[in-house]
């Protein structure tokens, strides 16, 4: 069973998945938490997930460190971010080997800027309530009778907002950073694949890796492309209460466009994930993970979280 796993994960290095994968290597949850729908344990039918994601970015990062001293010339002197991500995931899986899934975010955003100057004349707030970009992603997992082994394709369409305006300080009115958007306002392609097995009698293992790249750019904006690998585990032998474990690890390039900022764009991020999956019944279950990051390299001077916090429920038809 480990040679199988280790099959996996080298498919993992080139196989999917993340509900937020944002513009800047900093934020978003690349977070899996849809095991339920793939491989191991997937039932046909109709599941209804609904998931809370909080970050607060609340310190400045450079490279592979934080920063001592702020604000470095040349650069914005952004003071703080914090993302509430609600999602609604809908998903399907038939009797064959097709799967469907469609995510619609709602994002609650509130960031505060000293700007350029550093002494307040060009100082700003923001608050941002609106839908994101929605995802619709289709799986397969019908290759060589293989029902462990799966790809995936979808789209990301511009559904958010990309025009929203800061709301307080002496640039009120001005239009909010283009990364600071609900929206990117591009349509992006993503392609993927996933691997799940059984390692023990007690342990499942899963490996799943997404590319997402633009395919057009929208007023001056572009996005850089990315791509996420989640490798997991998680423990069986404790009836209806699973305990798992996650690496998650996320690579963005930087973003493009006469709107964009890709000097303070991009990077590489990787999170270990402890969590647990609790069945209420056979049919409703929730869950909780905690992702900390144990590698930053972000391009530039970017504001990073300390740690991330996911939620959800999740109701079988």
């Amino acid at each position: 069973m480990h040679t199988i796993f280790a099959k996996g994960l080298a498919l993992g290095a080139g196989a999917l998945f993340s509900i937020n994968a944002l513009a800047c290597a900093s934020c978003g949850c690349s977070l899996s938490s849809d095991w339920d729908t793939q491989g191991i344990g997937a039932r046909a039918g109709f599941k209804v997930d609904l998931r809370y994601d909080y970050l607060n970015q609340n310190q400045v990062r450079s490279g592979g460190s934080a920063v001592s001293t702020w604000p470095q010339a040349g650069h914005e002197q952004e003071l703080k971010t914090v993302n509430r991500y609600t999602t609604l995931g809908l998903d399907y899986t038939t009797e064959g080997a097709w799967g469907f899934n469609l995510q619609l975010p709602y994002i609650d955003r509130s960031h505060a800027t000293n700007g350029f100057n550093y002494d307040g004349t060009d100082y700003g707030e923001s608050h941002t309530q609106s839908l994101g970009d929605v995802k619709f992603l289709a799986r397969y997992n019908g290759f060589l009778n293989n029902p462990e082994l799966g790809v995936q394709v979808g789209v990301k369409l511009p559904t958010g907002s990309h025009t929203e305006v800061f709301n307080a300080g002496p640039i009120a009115g001005q239009p909010l950073d283009r990364g600071l958007q609900p929206g990117t306002g591009t349509t992006d392609l993503l392609l993927g694949a996933y691997r799940t097995t059984t390692l023990t009698q007690t342990l499942d293992g899963y490996a799943q890796v997404l590319a997402q790249m633009p395919l057009n750019s929208k007023d001056g904006y572009k996005t850089g492309n990315s791509v996420n690998v989640n490798l997991g585990v998680r423990y069986t032998d404790l009836g209806r209460l699973e305990p798992q474990f996650q690496l998650n690890a996320r690579a963005i390039g930087k973003d493009k466009g006469a709107n964009a900022t890709p000097a303070d764009s991009g990077g590489v991020t990787v999170y270990a994930s402890p969590g647990a999956t609790y069945e209420v019944n056979d049919k409703l279950s929730v869950y909780g993970f905690v992702q900390l990051p144990v590698y930053q390299y972000l391009n530039g001077y970017q504001l990073a979280p300390r740690y991330l916090v996911s939620v959800g429920t999740r109701f079988s038809f």
